[in-house]
């Protein structure tokens, strides 16, 4: 019963689910969830450079 056990609370974290185990955040009093935070879509964004790919260097075997 550890990390990959997806019925416990530490394999809820681990596999980023909820359930029963790892329900949300409730508050007390209205019994209602807490709103989950969302990115708003106006917002702008910067646009990465694609990662620059490492050629391997060749080596020549002496001989």
């Amino acid at each position: 019963m550890g990390k990959g056990d997806r019925k416990t609370a530490k394999g809820k974290r681990y596999n980023s689910s909820y359930g029963n185990a790892r329900s949300h955040v409730t508050d007390k009093a209205t019994g209602a969830t807490a709103a989950p935070v969302v990115k708003k879509a106006g917002a702008k964004t910067v646009a990465k450079a694609p990662a620059k790919k490492v050629v391997a260097k060749k080596t020549v075997a002496k001989g």
